[in-house]
């Protein structure tokens, strides 16, 4: 069984986070979520506005709707910072235990990306959402009471520590390895 680190190994580690790049970030894991609790890797997959992360359950069973009852593009695609889950997880392969689809060396900051920001990724562009992304019991579940504390503090919301959502906006191929640009 994985051990969870306290809060003080947490803040530890912060550091190390906030060293990840404002720009020229790099797609280190690609995750879709068929089913709940089921996560496939992809070393490259399609993105669209109609469907988001191809083979990703967002447009058939997405949380939030828009008042039609298709998925909300609001939280379309959810992307974590790879610095910050590799702290949480200690191991990569718990890394998709977070249920985020990209994982990102980027720096996801209300400082560095604002709601409206675009990124480049492979053929595809990306807009930065204003939707917020919050810990909730079933990531406690999985990497401790402690790191919900830590994403869900007010450092945790500034840095977004527990990550970011983006919509496509520009349909095209991601790879892991693509290089991420602000644009």
């Amino acid at each position: 069984m994985p051990i969870h680190l306290s809060e003080a190994e947490l803040l530890a580690g912060l550091d190390r986070v906030k060293q990840a790049p404002q720009d020229d970030g790099v797609l280190e894991l690609i995750v879709t979520r068929a089913r709940e609790d089921e996560r496939t890797l992809a070393d490259r997959c399609e993105v669209s506005f109609r469907l988001g992360v191809h083979g990703d359950n967002w447009a058939d069973h997405c949380w939030r709707t828009l008042p039609d009852g298709s998925p909300h593009p609001d939280v379309q695609v959810a992307i974590i910072n790879s610095r910050c889950i590799a702290l949480l997880a200690q191991e990569k392969s718990r890394w998709p235990l977070a249920g985020d689809n990209l994982y990102v060396d980027l720096d996801l900051s209300r400082d560095n990306l604002s709601a409206g920001q675009r990124l480049a990724i492979g053929s595809a562009l990306f807009e930065i959402t204003g939707e917020e992304h919050n810990g909730c019991s079933k990531f406690a579940g999985r990497y401790g009471r402690d790191a919900l504390k830590f994403v869900n503090s007010p450092t945790g919301k500034q840095l977004r520590l527990r990550g970011i959502y983006a919509k496509v906006v520009k349909d095209g191929s991601i790879k892991v390895g693509d290089r991420i640009k602000k644009v």
